[in-house]
């Protein structure tokens, strides 16, 4: 199976703006497969639904709708398929210096320009934040020329000031498309979406990336600021736990006979991320995690 970077994506603003607004009805914008980048930020807004993100070297999974930020350049899958069953989703992309360079120097532009300093690894917000950004999101994208732009540095502004968010992507992680290591990474990460249902070895993905297992390692480490195994894991668990939301399968088929996989979803469901999963689910991970250890005896 042939592997790629993620794909460049053309972004065009909308005729008589300075940046791009669109809104996509369910089934619209079906792109959680497609891995590519853009320089311009952009703003997803994700009205209901579940699914899986994938930004930069983060997978994680989101119920109720999401709210994220990407920064230039960053890689990520869409946000949404045919499974999301989400009402609708708004996408707004802007290139960062859509005002001018010199605006963001002024006093009263330092919160955003701070805002898109953390862009660059990817932002995700909270519930609260989510819903009352979303209202304004479709008022924004319902107005016209003047009156749009300044509802939307205002949406900026109120990103800005809230503290209620995550970095997505730990420590220095900004993926440089430009930069000859993007390639390599990339490479890899296609090819843990493409096979992260099968055993993964370290010497298969060294020799993918043309290097020995420590170094591997170590690169591998440095860039994304985990282990290869803590991110195949991770794809893993977010695979699962999307499955456990969407499909009536077996747990053994969600978690794909995997105890390590099982063990995590159950810490997450008692953080109750899956409040809305099927009923006695819990019940039935910690008998099935019982069985396999037992076997393992």
């Amino acid at each position: 199976m042939k592997h790629s970077t993620p794909a460049f994506e053309a972004v065009k603003p909308n005729i008589g703006s300075s940046f791009t607004s669109l809104k996509f009805l369910r089934n619209e914008n079906i792109k959680s497969h497609v891995w590519h980048y853009h320089p311009e930020v952009e703003l997803i807004f994700v009205c209901g639904g579940s699914g899986k993100r994938q930004i930069g070297s983060n997978i994680s999974y989101f119920t109720d709708g999401d709210l994220v930020l990407m920064g230039s350049n960053l890689p990520h899958c869409g946000m949404t398929n045919e499974n999301t069953n989400n009402d609708y989703e708004m996408v707004i992309q802007f290139k960062p210096d859509f005002l001018g360079e010199s605006i963001w120097e002024l006093p009263e532009m330092q919160r955003i320009s701070n805002l898109l300093e953390k862009a660059k690894a990817g932002i995700v917000f909270s519930e609260n934040i989510k819903k009352s950004i979303g209202k304004k999101i479709v008022e924004m994208h319902e107005s016209s020329s003047l009156e749009r732009l300044v509802k939307f540095i205002e949406i900026l502004d109120a990103l800005a000031s809230t503290q209620d968010y995550r970095i997505l992507n730990a420590g220095k992680y900004y993926l440089q498309t430009q930069v000859e290591d993007n390639e390599r990474i990339n490479l890899i990460f296609n090819y843990v979406k493409d096979h992260f249902k099968e055993q993964i070895t370290l010497e298969e993905m060294a020799d993918l990336a043309n290097m020995k297992v420590p170094s591997f390692c170590r690169y591998f480490k440095k860039i994304t600021n985990k282990t290869f195994t803590q991110f195949v894991n991770e794809y893993r668990i977010t695979h699962s736990l999307k499955l456990l939301a969407e499909r009536p399968l077996s747990i053994t088929e969600v978690c794909l006979n995997r105890v390590s996989i099982i063990s995590v979803i159950l810490i997450k469901l008692s953080r109750n991320t899956l409040r809305k999963a099927r009923h006695n689910i819990e019940k039935s991970l910690i008998s099935l995690l019982n069985k396999l250890i037992l076997l393992k005896r």
